[in-house]
């Protein structure tokens, strides 16, 4: 397959691909090196093949997906790598795609933004069939999803909206995106906002696309492989560097709120994929971070009680030590917290599995860990 990779529309380089592999053989003529997707590293005016190959195979469906077993019965093969090409590398997340040669096609008529998709690939995830089951339509964002919990796109008003599941043994996690973005609204921090929706008792977290036709997001991985790092330098300096060269404004402000907010919801899951950075595609000017997403687990989402140390990503492993990178908690206000216990209680209550203790023991350890804040944002020494 010879084809162009594509940055909405604007032509970076030509490739030849090995569709039953999905694999990069050759790059040909570069049109454009500023384009090239970041993290991906070009020498001399040459683009490195082998992370071209991992970025383009970094986009489909992971293997830990939920429901990943219901897409390889359905469609006889074990492996969601091809599926890529099937959507023409399109996502929701990015603007880039793979056109191939010849097709004539543009991103205006194809891409996810704008434009319908099928709603196959969703629906064989959560157990469903497709439309018409002779003939699945697999021009989806769902081909290039990340993360492990089930989940699908649809259009709801015209909006893209991700359809996200639960895990055993508490199906908490959708209900722990409900309490975050009620704990960042109080405190002022741009987040994405989550709804609840049941399908039966079974529990779902809702939230609209934050980027659009005109804006990308660039996880914060790739961003931290954009330089070498220094000897000496920390995870956490070397990604501040690395956001410093390509001048991404305002990021360790953004950072410092992210950081409280895991602090005080127990996160366990904010890996480098899990945050990043929004810019244009077309201009490539940093707007800064995106607004935080992706807190679901956390809360002792999988532990029998709320004493249970919690692991810590991404820049320490306790959360106690990645509290202390925080430089600035002048925007934190213990007041604007009045009452979450009693917030948590009632958004844990539309569940049929965490009981009332469970909900008030967690509700506790959040107030007590919001507490803990306020005491460093004082001065005071917690030991």
């Amino acid at each position: 397959m010879d084809c162009t990779l594509m940055h909405k529309n604007i032509e970076v380089c030509e490739l030849a691909i090995v569709e039953s592999a999905v694999a990069i053989t050759s790059i040909g003529k570069i049109y454009n090196l500023e384009h090239i997707p970041i993290g991906v590293k070009n020498i001399k005016g040459k683009i490195d093949i082998g992370e071209l190959n991992d970025w383009l195979k970094g986009r489909s469906i992971p293997a830990s997906r939920y429901g990943i077993w219901n897409l390889y019965t359905r469609l006889g093969r074990r492996s969601t790598e091809y599926l890529i090409l099937k959507c023409y590398g399109l996502s929701l997340s990015d603007h880039y795609w793979i056109r191939p040669f010849g097709s004539g096609l543009v991103w205006a008529d194809i891409n996810f933004f704008q434009n319908d998709f099928s709603k196959d690939v969703g629906e064989i995830l959560f157990g469903g069939e497709p439309a018409d089951r002779n003939n699945i339509n697999l021009v989806s964002p769902d081909n290039t999803s990340d993360g492990w919990l089930l989940k699908k796109w649809i259009i709801s008003n015209g909006k893209r909206i991700l359809v996200k599941g639960s895990s055993e043994p508490w199906k908490q996690e959708p209900f722990n995106e409900v309490i975050a973005s009620a704990i960042m609204q109080r405190l002022g921090i741009t987040h994405v906002t989550y709804s609840l929706m049941f399908d039966g008792t079974e529990p779902y977290s809702l939230c609209e696309n934050f980027l659009s036709e005109d804006t990308e997001l660039v996880p914060a991985w790739k961003v931290f492989h954009s330089r070498m790092m220094n000897d000496g330098d920390s995870d956490f300096s070397h990604l501040l560097r690395c956001c410093d060269y390509l001048e991404i404004p305002d990021v360790r402000a953004s950072i410092n709120k992210m950081l409280v907010l895991d602090y005080i919801i127990a996160n366990e899951d904010r890996h480098y994929t899990n945050f990043g950075f929004i810019r244009s595609a077309e201009t490539l000017k940093w707007y800064g971070a995106a607004p935080i997403f992706d807190s679901g687990t956390s809360l002792w989402h999988n532990a029998l009680d709320t004493v249970e140390p919690r692991k810590c990503q991404p820049f320490a492993k306790t959360h106690e030590e990645q509290i202390k990178l925080v430089s600035d908690l002048s925007f934190f206000n213990i007041d604007a917290l009045e009452g979450i216990e009693q917030e948590i209680i009632e958004i844990f209550s539309k569940s049929h599995i965490i009981n009332e203790d469970r909900s008030k023991a967690i509700a506790k350890a959040v107030l007590k860990r919001a507490n803990t804040v306020e005491k460093l944002a004082r001065g005071k020494n917690l030991c």
